[in-house]
């Protein structure tokens, strides 16, 4: 039995690409609308260390909770 009101989660690492950079408004804007033409809604938006392109360090950046109706 399949349940209408299932739902699925996708988690969306965003971050700049340098140590101390301002995360962009429109860089995420674009990030999110362009997740959203796949159907996909920002459930939560969480800061976090995420792992950087150099080394093994993190920086900080942030976690986007999406989420869509199952398909």
């Amino acid at each position: 039995m399949s349940n209408v009101y299932a739902l699925e989660y996708k988690v969306v690492t965003f971050r700049e690409s340098l140590i101390g950079d301002a995360l962009d408004s429109d860089k995420l804007e674009k990030v999110l609308n362009k997740h959203a033409e796949d159907g996909w809604a920002l459930k939560a938006i969480t800061a976090a260390d995420v792992k950087g392109r150099i080394g093994p360090g993190a920086v900080e950046g942030l976690l986007l909770t999406l989420e869509r109706p199952r398909r």
